[in-house]
């Protein structure tokens, strides 16, 4: 019952007690490492859809990635092309997939299972990413996630096989 009313405040964060809440808590996010490692997740609705469930297995990580266009460094040396090709190039992957690369990258042990949009301010965006450990015996046992523990699913975040992986891709998400 609980969660249809948070829900319902991050559909509009800005309107909401939300938006007030993670203003202050940004300010403390900008000075923390761009990936940490988180005790439960932030937004405990989206989490919980996306598969999360509060035992041992299943860690959390926020992620602050730099927000921007892509740009291509100008020609320094030699003539100065007609159209150099600088400005309003864009990259290949949305930045949620670029979040979840970096954190499989930090946390290599780990299997990236889906992340989700916490927030964002002028200069960053903060995803949180749902990671499964498939070594832990407690993943091993639970019939609803042990999918994961099989070979063909490692490193599936390097071959777009997560949500935001198949969207750039124009694969069908579920």
């Amino acid at each position: 019952m609980a969660y249809k009313y948070i829900a319902k405040a991050w559909k509009r964060p800005k309107d909401s007690y939300v938006g007030n809440t993670m203003r202050k808590r940004a300010v403390r996010w900008r000075r923390q490492p761009a990936i940490l490692r988180l005790d439960r997740p932030t937004r405990i609705n989206r989490a919980r859809s996306l598969g999360y469930k509060a035992k041992q297995g299943f860690v959390m990580a926020r992620v602050r990635i730099r927000r921007s266009g892509f740009r291509k460094q100008r020609p320094v040396s030699g003539r100065s092309p007609k159209r150099m090709g600088v400005t309003k190039h864009k990259l290949g992957k949305n930045m949620k997939m670029i979040a979840e690369e970096r954190v499989g990258k930090r946390f290599p042990n780990l299997e990236i299972l889906n992340s989700y949009w916490v927030w964002e301010d002028g200069y960053y965006k903060w995803f949180e990413v749902l990671m499964v450990d498939p070594n832990q015996p407690t993943i091993i046992s639970d019939k609803d996630i042990n999918w994961i523990c099989n070979r063909a699913h490692k490193h599936r975040v390097f071959r777009g096989l997560t949500s935001s992986g198949k969207k750039i891709r124009g694969l069908s998400r579920k």
